[in-house]
């Protein structure tokens, strides 16, 4: 079974590392909510993200819905490549940063 850790910084920011997959996307959510509800303004560093597929780009989106229904804002940085290229594929990396009010919500050279 695949392990992260999801470690709240402080003042909206949080750093996930491990993996961003199947095995772990559900336990993730699960980890985040109480942590999540308690800022209007989230930031989400990825980049200790060391493996990742379609059910870590399905769980940064189930973010992005829940920031948008519930009036919050949320950015991530350090997004790996993978989910980025998987999100560009299905043509869902729009979803992304539909609602974004920051600049720099995906740090990639084509959304800067």
């Amino acid at each position: 079974m695949g392990e992260f850790t999801l470690k709240d910084l402080g003042d909206g920011h949080f750093a996930l590392s491990g993996e961003m997959s199947f095995d772990t996307a559900e336990r993730i959510l699960q980890a985040s909510e109480r942590p999540f509800e308690e800022h209007t303004r989230l930031e989400i560093d990825l980049s200790g993200v060391t493996m990742s597929d379609s059910a870590g780009l399905a769980l940064l989106l189930e973010w992005v819905t829940w920031a948008n229904h519930t009036v919050r804002e949320i950015r991530f940085s350090g997004m790996p490549d993978r989910v980025l290229a998987i999100a560009k594929t299905t043509e869902v990396d729009e979803l992304l940063t539909r609602g974004e009010r920051w600049a720099g919500f995906i740090e990639s050279p084509d959304h800067q």
